[in-house]
């Protein structure tokens, strides 16, 4: 199917349909990571998994970046 196909095709689709259309071209443009930038996931997430008391909940790392704006 053709650029202009899919185009012409889009009205006619499901709200849901579009919406897989949008995420496999986003899913295109990603790029994978790096050989480096994948070790260093693993190494961090290893980390976290040893000491899982190292890290923060979400709510807890928002809360302080906010009051270090603030200042």
């Amino acid at each position: 199917m053709s650029f202009e196909q899919v185009i012409a095709e889009l009205p006619h689709m499901s709200f849901e349909q579009r919406q897989t259309i949008v995420r496999r071209a986003a899913e295109l443009d990603d790029s994978p990571l790096s050989p480096a930038d994948e070790a260093l996931v693993d190494t961090r997430l290893a980390a976290h998994h040893a000491n899982p008391a190292s890290s923060m909940p979400l709510d807890e790392l928002k809360k302080q970046l906010r009051s270090r704006t603030k200042q």
